[in-house]
């Protein structure tokens, strides 16, 4: 039975008035049940754009907060890429002063209702958590990121923003290069030492990846524009559908413009594709395109958007990320009767976070473990009307540690679609590269940094998806923080 955000809530609030006033020991705390987060009912939200899990209520949060130890190694934070003082904030949800809670996060990390959302903890902060390893169950670690959601949200629905205020202007100027979540995190830490701060995004719209390739149903626009808007309020400026590269190069940037320093955050937005026979028919979509359209450009709203909205009833989505879980949940918002995911690994290996797996599952996608594609079929006008599928089974571990799969000879079998997705990951963008002389990258066009972010280029930095290469909004925001410092050292020195 699917809970409303009431139930749940009145469970928290009787568990509450039961632990009111107890000196709880650690066996006791992680005794206490772990909070369920309440959600929108799954046949409704799968055709509407609404997000999808609603938050933690008050009376959940505080419960879920006294499970934590406050263990005095904080062995959490040895998960969390920008170092966020994860007992201090829990404790401070535990006393109810979550305007503390969130101020603490804050110290290091300016955009918690998005890392609250989309970052994978349980990979993270929450793998080293003592609760979930005493239980000998990582899923019933205490849940860092939700509390994290939870007194974000909080601080923007009480109007409790406080916006940090720059030290003293130092004359300096940077440019940052893409408005992702490494190039906000340099522009506000960049900002705060002073300096005069500028984001220059290719798209009409600001943030990145959150706003082009993260669903409405995952992460709201509306809490993205408000961490941007928060970025202008501290005098960072932004320059829209200004393509560094073409508009103007970085060499201009840096010698013509006057800027002493800059940050290339261009991420990984070159979609990878299977290769195989058909791919070029009409329907076939790399996610990418996918989901800009649904995102930035708002097909779905075929009332308002004038971005044409692809109709397909039947849709497959290959690949076990993320993505993929964002592409299948889209085409079912989009109008899709049935949707496949098709999975050449099983559930065990696939790479999504557990909660969008579950998530897609709820909303009636149709996995297809162990099968992959080997060619597209279409008509006699080039659309696409179905899939080759060969089954697969698992061998021995690959290099990356999982099961590696194994075609079954003669087991193809067709698929009858009108609409595919290819969400098999991304490589880096290749125009900065093609247009910078002088910088260093790798053979899949990774820019090559030092354990500072510096390139090979003098008063260059890079971070974020276009040197790791696909990776999460987290580990982006690190790499921003590591450059951000480095520059703040550089441009003190001058």
């Amino acid at each position: 039975m699917h809970k409303t955000t009431e139930m749940l809530n009145e469970e928290a609030v009787k568990l509450k008035g039961e632990l009111e006033g107890k000196a709880l020991t650690p066996k006791d705390r992680a005794a206490i049940p772990a909070q369920e987060m309440p959600s929108r009912d799954p046949i409704k939200r799968a055709r509407e754009m609404g997000e999808v899990a609603l938050g933690y209520t008050e009376a959940q949060a505080r419960v879920e907060a006294e499970r934590c130890l406050s263990c005095k190694g904080a062995p959490c934070m040895k998960g969390c890429p920008v170092s966020v003082h994860i007992p201090e904030f829990i404790e401070h949800i535990q006393k109810g002063d979550f305007k503390a809670a969130v101020d603490t996060i804050k110290g290091t990390n300016l955009l918690p209702a998005i890392c609250g959302r989309v970052c994978p903890q349980e990979k993270q902060c929450q793998s080293y958590c003592t609760v979930g390893k005493m239980l000998k169950s990582p899923e019933k670690a205490v849940a860092i990121g939700r509390l994290e959601r939870f007194v974000a949200d909080w601080e923007r629905n009480n109007n409790k923003i406080t916006v940090p205020q720059p030290a003293a202007e130092t004359g300096k100027r940077v440019a940052v290069i893409g408005s992702g979540p490494a190039g906000l995190t340099v522009a506000a830490d960049t900002r705060r030492a002073g300096h005069d701060v500028t984001v220059f995004e290719a798209f009409q719209k600001t943030g990145g990846v959150m706003v082009y390739g993260i669903p409405e149903f995952r992460l709201p626009k509306e809490i993205v524009a408000k961490e941007v808007e928060n970025l202008k309020k501290m005098g960072v400026k932004f320059k829209t559908s200004f393509l560094v590269g073409r508009t103007e190069t970085l060499e201009q940037l840096l010698d013509r413009e006057g800027y002493d320093a800059a940050f290339i955050g261009t991420g990984a937005g070159l979609p990878k594709f299977l290769g195989i026979e058909g791919e070029n028919l009409i329907g076939v979509f790399s996610a990418n395109e996918y989901l800009t359209r649904a995102n930035l450009m708002k097909a779905y709203d075929v009332e308002h958007a004038d971005t044409p909205l692809y109709p397909a009833k039947r849709v497959a989505v290959f690949g076990g990320g993320n993505v993929a879980m964002d592409g299948a949940r889209m085409a079912l918002r989009f109008g899709a009767e049935k949707v496949y995911c098709v999975y050449r690994r099983t559930r065990a290996e696939m790479p999504a976070r557990a909660e969008e797996v579950a998530h897609a599952i709820e909303e009636g996608v149709d996995f297809h473990f162990l099968e992959n594609p080997t060619r597209f079929i279409g008509n006699d006008k080039g659309v696409l009307t179905g899939v080759e599928l060969l089954s697969y089974e698992l061998g021995e571990p690959d290099e990356s540690g999982r099961r590696k799969p194994v075609a079954k000879p003669g087991t193809e079998h067709i698929l009858e679609i009108d609409a595919a997705i290819i969400a098999l990951g991304n490589e880096s963008n290749p125009l900065m590269a093609q247009t910078t002389k002088g910088l260093d990258v790798t053979k899949r066009g990774n820019i090559i940094v030092d354990e500072n972010q510096k390139t090979s280029i003098a008063r260059v930095w890079a971070g974020g998806d276009i040197v790791l290469g696909a990776a999460t909004v987290i580990l982006a925001m690190g790499e921003g923080r590591r450059a951000a410092a480095s520059m703040n050292e550089y441009l003190a020195s001058k």
